[in-house]
Order: structure tokens, then sequence, then C-alpha cells
């Protein structure tokens, strides 16, 4: 059996198109997750505070964030009691591109 060692996100080791997007996703959904749970809330208490419903938020927090948007979750964060810093900064000279990376204080 041959063994690779993947990168620091499974989404782009699946080869997926938005492997970016999908690793902010379920960075956010994980920080709400924990949230939820340091809070001691229910499902049904943190999607009426998230203004969602409780299946929707299931699925988020189960890793079916396709369709809920970055900022969606953001709000989640927000109303969570948690402010949200985003920050613009030039990329290093070895990079063309920036990225997007998420950082919890």
């Amino acid at each position: 059996m041959k063994i690779e060692r993947g990168s620091s996100s499974v989404y782009a080791d699946l080869g997926l198109p938005d492997a970016q997007d999908m690793l902010i996703k379920a960075k956010l959904a994980t920080e709400i997750n924990q949230i939820i749970r340091l809070c001691k809330l229910t499902q049904i208490e943190a999607a009426k505070i998230l203004g969602m419903t409780q299946p929707k938020l299931s699925g988020m927090l189960r890793g079916q964030f396709r369709g809920i948007s970055e900022l969606k979750m953001i709000e989640c964060l927000n109303r969570l009691g948690r402010d949200v810093d985003i920050v613009v900064k030039p990329t290093p000279k070895t990079r063309s591109e920036g990225l997007i990376s998420v950082v919890f204080a």
C-alpha cells in the first residue's frame, strides 16, 4: 500500500475546483459549532439565533455548506457574539496571487 502525504486541505487533495472556498467554509463552520457547544445551545436554539432552520444548521455543521455563503457564516459568527476582522495586505514577493486564510484569536 502506497501512502501519500496530503496537503493542509482535503478539498485540494480531492481536486475540487472550489477547494479554497470549501476549506474556508469548513473552518468557519467548525468555529460556529465550537461556539454553539461553548454556549450550551441546542441546534434549535442556535438556529433561531442564527436566523436559519435547524435542518440547515445541522447540515452546515456536518459539512454540507455549498448553499451557504461565507458572508452568511460571518453573519452567524456576529450573531453568536463574535467580531470578525477582514485584513487585506500585500502578498509576499514569492507569490503573484493572494491567498485567503481564516485565523481565530
